[in-house]
């Protein structure tokens, strides 16, 4: 099975643009303001309309309001929602969306009990705790803990580039990678060697695996 990715803090069309013709199955757009990849509604479209066919768009939202999250359905066009806060399965649902929970890794997460709360969901992505920072760390997490028989697909984050997105996919032979800081030469700005380079890995994690 092949490997899917997902590019997460776009800011600027021209590197969401380059992404997509480099391979990126899907761009992810942060509706948090705390986040220095952060973009408003206006910004937001003009990323998804530079866009070519076949890309999808995953909409990332932190215990946001649900007015918040209707306002930017209505205005962008947006495949997927991900929620990256403390959102309980029935926040989640009532949008009538595909969407992915974001679960922060820690011992005691029990991704199995997870995976039956959040059923309907695409995926959950597992992604490395911080009590400061909802994602875009940097920061890699004891892949060890990700159960091998988990209902859901899983969605691989945290600490990911292109030094071990091969490995990750070799370990944990996850649904997808999703990566933000891996590929950014400053917060919010992707760099198109990077992200080539971690398409590379990809490629390559998936050759062995086939």
């Amino acid at each position: 099975m092949r490997t899917r990715v997902k590019i997460c803090g776009f800011t600027r069309p021209e590197e969401a643009v380059v992404a997509a013709r480099l391979g990126v199955d899907a761009i992810g757009l942060v509706f948090y303001p705390p986040s220095p990849r952060n973009v408003d509604i206006e910004q937001a479209v003009t990323i998804v309309n530079a866009l070519p066919a076949f890309t999808s768009v995953v909409a990332l939202f932190v215990d946001a309001e649900e007015v918040k999250i209707r306002e930017v359905l209505a205005r962008v066009p947006i495949d997927c929602l991900q929620f990256h806060g403390n959102e309980p399965p029935e926040a989640c649902r009532i949008y009538g969306k595909r969407y992915i929970k974001a679960v922060p890794m820690q011992n005691e997460t029990d991704v199995k009990a997870l995976a039956l709360a959040y059923h309907d969901a695409d995926g959950l992505l597992l992604d490395a705790y911080d009590a400061k920072a909802k994602g875009g760390t940097g920061h890699p997490f004891n892949w060890d803990l990700i159960p091998t028989d988990c209902t859901l697909p899983i969605i691989l984050a945290g600490g990911l580039d292109e030094t071990n997105a091969k490995h990750a996919i070799l370990s944990v032979k996850p649904y997808a990678l999703d990566v933000s800081s891996g590929v950014e030469i400053a917060k919010g700005v992707k760099d198109s060697i990077k992200i080539a380079a971690f398409i590379e890995q990809v490629n390559e994690g998936d050759q062995v695996t086939l």
